[in-house]
């Protein structure tokens, strides 16, 4: 049994995505990196046709990290659905070599957002 398919539902995902990564390269370009430490990173690659996508995640990282254990020590998180990717936290060193890596599209620093809460004006949240 198929699900419905929602006219524009697509469209929306990858307005979203679009977005997302707009905003991660705008930030990235304007906090600079001088620090050697290792910080989270969102690794976007080709999406894998013949092996799982964490199995490609590994393999991606491990070729740029120099081996299978240091890849799955810096391995946060595999993304499969909406985007092909993943998160590890690595070196400054470690982002230019990832991103010499055959089908890595992009590399962005992760960031962390915070919702404000509306001030005066009768806002009230429940």
């Amino acid at each position: 049994m198929q699900t419905p398919s929602v006219p524009g539902r697509s469209l929306y995902l990858n307005l979203i995505i679009v977005l997302a990564l707009f905003a991660s390269i705008t930030m990235a370009e304007s906090t600079g990196e001088a620090s050697s430490e290792a910080k989270v990173h969102i690794i976007y690659t080709e999406k894998p046709t013949d092996e799982e996508p964490k199995d490609y995640h590994l393999r991606t990282l491990s070729s740029a990290l120099g081996s299978e254990e240091a890849a799955k020590d810096a391995l946060i998180y595999s993304y499969k659905e909406a985007a092909s990717g993943f998160s590890a936290k690595l070196t400054p060193e470690q982002v230019t070599e990832i991103s010499k890596q055959p089908g890595v599209i992009q590399v962005v620093p992760s960031q962390t957002y915070h919702l404000h809460k509306p001030v005066g004006a009768g806002f009230k949240l429940t």
